[in-house]
């Protein structure tokens, strides 16, 4: 089982909704993603789980290995809608982790407002669940970033 992601930047905060179970076999392309991500923003990254099923410890580590990674270049990292279970536990050399509710309560509380944020970039990977017909014909592998724009 893997994951699907899909990042945009609204009003400078870097948004990475993954979807799936964030397992073992996942660790790897979630890293990819934050790779992608650090290339392509300054400011602060929201990880979006709202449609992510599940995660293992190794999902855990891998949540605070990007933290550290962003860290490393200025950024910070927060989770918004994380798993039911709650059972986040980092490692102990990880920097802080802000925690939101939800995506909304994150986006509220850089006062980012989406109905005046602007038409932006969006990368996500083939399977995202809603990029089956933006994705179809690109001759990418599946898994493959997609860039395209973000839906009025």
């Amino acid at each position: 089982m893997t994951i699907e992601w899909h990042y945009t930047v609204e009003q400078g905060l870097g948004i990475l909704s993954v979807a799936g179970y964030l397992g073992a076999d996942a660790a790897r392309r979630f890293s990819g993603a934050v790779g992608w991500v650090n290339g392509r923003g300054t400011g602060p990254v929201v990880v979006d789980l709202t449609q992510l099923r599940g995660w293992s410890a190794e999902g855990q580590l891998a949540l605070a290995d990007a933290a550290r990674r962003l860290a490393e270049t200025g950024r910070s990292l927060e989770l918004a809608a994380i798993p039911a279970d709650g059972s986040l536990v980092p490692a102990g050399d990880c920097p802080p982790m802000r925690i939101h509710s939800d995506l909304a309560a994150a986006l509220e509380a850089h006062a980012v407002r989406r109905e005046e944020a602007e038409e932006g970039q969006v990368w996500r990977t083939t399977g995202w669940p809603d990029s089956a017909s933006s994705a179809a014909g690109t001759g990418l592998p599946p898994g493959s970033p997609v860039a395209g724009h973000a839906a009025p």
